[in-house]
């Protein structure tokens, strides 16, 4: 049996800012949800969202004997996670500033999966950062660390949205659980949704990935049209507002310390940039996965015109 006290002080000196730990089961209203926003359009381009619905929700069925998921948060709030100057129209998300999130956390967790085998004979376990259909957030939820905000991203009470999730998903369990987080802390506060430049975010905490920025700088674009805003790629528009944010500390941890400032980087300078010095400079931050390329296009392209609607469907 793991030792829970032990998994929160390995968590804490892998660098993660909070721990939770939850046992694993099947989440069933979670994944019901899931697929009324499947069946409503709303993934759009997002075709791989509609596979392995029932892994996503049943951590079992992603690691055999899965017992035990340890849920950790690394809080990475920089200046850039502030907002941009209304002048700005090469604006990057916060998070794609750092050295790409999926490295980091995946070295921080397979840290603490090797010292927890060392000390538990017969272990077994697999690390997640986003790269898996693993319901993440509704997990951390499951392990205390906060509650899934009118944006439906996590928001903890202590560092806000602006947190970066990894998993170990155990086939031991620990001496005690976490309690799930109760409640809905937003109250009746909407500055995320009266933010968003698209109106992407709808009610009853479900976002119209047609409609949403992120997906249209980063992902495989959907068929609607929109104006990007000036972001490039990615886009933290409904998390600046949100005013657990705003309260929020700055990160601790050197590891999400920002490696260039968008602010020094105007239309004129990504323009210029060639290939080899966009992967010396940016090589290993998050925007190598659009490139340069369609960086460039998304600055040509920052006005597709696309009224503000929040109407179901769009």
């Amino acid at each position: 049996m793991l030792d829970h006290r032990n998994i929160k002080r390995l968590a804490a000196e892998a660098g993660f800012d909070l721990c939770g730990v939850a046992p694993c089961r099947h989440l069933a209203a979670n994944e019901a949800r899931f697929r009324r926003w499947i069946g409503s359009g709303y993934q759009s381009s997002l075709a791989y969202l509609e596979r392995h619905t029932e892994k996503r929700f049943d951590p079992t069925q992603l690691v055999e004997g899965a017992r035990t998921a340890v849920v950790c948060a690394a809080a990475y709030k920089n200046r850039t996670s502030e907002g941009y100057p209304a002048t700005c129209r090469t604006k990057i998300a916060s998070y794609a500033c750092t050295t790409d999130y999926h490295i980091t956390i995946r070295g921080m967790l397979r840290g603490m999966l090797q010292a927890l085998k060392a000390t538990c004979p017969g272990l077994e376990g697999r690390v997640f950062v986003d790269t898996a259909p693993l319901a993440e957030k509704q997990l951390a939820v499951e392990a205390g660390l906060g509650w899934i905000g009118r944006q439906s991203l996590l928001i903890t009470p202590q560092f806000g949205s602006f947190v970066l999730l990894g998993e170990l998903i155990l086939t031991e369990e620990t001496d005690t659980y976490d309690p799930p987080f109760e409640g809905f802390r937003c109250g009746s506060c909407r500055a995320c949704i009266d933010h968003c430049p698209t109106g992407a975010i709808l009610e009853e905490r479900m976002i119209d990935t047609g409609r949403c920025i992120a997906c249209h700088t980063i992902e495989r674009e959907p068929d609607t049209t929109v104006d990007l805003d000036g972001w490039i790629f990615g886009c933290d528009a409904c998390q600046s507002c949100c005013p657990y944010n705003r309260h929020a500390p700055q990160h601790s941890n050197p590891a999400f310390d920002p490696l260039f400032d968008p602010t020094e980087l105007d239309a004129e300078a990504w323009r210029t940039l060639d290939g080899a010095r966009f992967e010396d400079r940016f090589g290993t931050t998050p925007l190598t996965r659009s490139g340069l390329e369609r960086i460039r296009g998304n600055i040509r392209n920052k006005q597709r015109l696309g009224p503000k609607d929040n109407t179901p469907g769009r």
